[in-house]
């Protein structure tokens, strides 16, 4: 199900709200039903700390040497 923008002509919100494409939901707001619908844009996958944080300490648990700084890393001859 696609996330869409609603635009309330009634009360001037915008809202986001994830729904089936053929539904036409209530403004939250002020309960009107004169909506807009819009597509949401897509937000782009970003390396969160987290996600940076979890990778590494994985890789520390396998012994893989990608959670080590390159200076850190043992030289190969």
């Amino acid at each position: 199900m696609p996330i869409f923008d609603f635009y309330c002509k009634k009360c001037d919100r915008s809202f986001e709200l994830l729904v089936r494409g053929s539904v036409m939901p209530a403004c939250p707001e002020c309960g009107g039903g004169d909506l807009e619908k819009q597509v949401s844009r897509p937000a782009a996958p970003g390396k969160t700390a987290g996600l940076l944080a979890s990778g590494r300490a994985q890789a520390a648990r396998e012994g893989h040497f990608s959670n080590y700084a390159p200076s850190e890393r043992p030289r190969r001859k």
